[in-house]
């Protein structure tokens, strides 16, 4: 088990997390922001498959998300359905914060749906503990949280 950096051609190999074909749009924005290297994504492997991933985006339109040079905005952690509640998702969220320290961040925002308790749960217990905003969109209601790396 490792996790390692994603290389734009095993893009599609992300499939095995969650259905490129069904969010087309998203699929494309993400590959695209890869390849412009504004993304950088990581994924939880295990004898080759994909068991998780986690992206870092450098800049957004939303101040809310990224600050150029001082906010990083952690976006997509997603853990295989069937590898749920085995730690996968807590060593992505501590390799993605390692990694904005390491890029010279002194922030990190993530964005999580009101109604995903583990997930709030997890971010609250890394120190994701200031709100910055409270909203909602075609997919519900939702926060976007931010933590001091300094």
């Amino acid at each position: 088990m490792s996790i390692r950096l994603l290389r734009p051609e095993e893009f599609s190999k992300c499939s095995a997390l969650w259905d490129l074909q069904k969010q087309n749009d998203l699929a494309d924005r993400f590959l695209t922001e890869l390849i412009s290297g504004n993304r950088i994504t990581y994924v939880f492997e295990k004898n080759g498959d994909f068991l998780g991933e986690v992206s870092l985006v450098k800049e957004m339109p939303d101040s809310d998300y990224t600050v150029p040079n001082q906010r990083i905005y952690m976006s997509h952690l997603i853990v295989k359905k069937s590898e749920r509640r085995k730690g996968i998702g807590k060593a992505l969220v501590s390799y993605g914060i390692d990694k904005a320290k390491s890029m010279g961040y002194s922030e990190i925002s993530i964005g999580v749906d009101m109604d995903n308790y583990p997930a709030i749960r997890l971010y609250f217990r890394f120190g994701f503990d200031r709100i910055a905003f409270v909203g909602e969109d075609t997919q519900g209601r939702y926060f976007k949280l931010i933590k001091s790396l300094v």
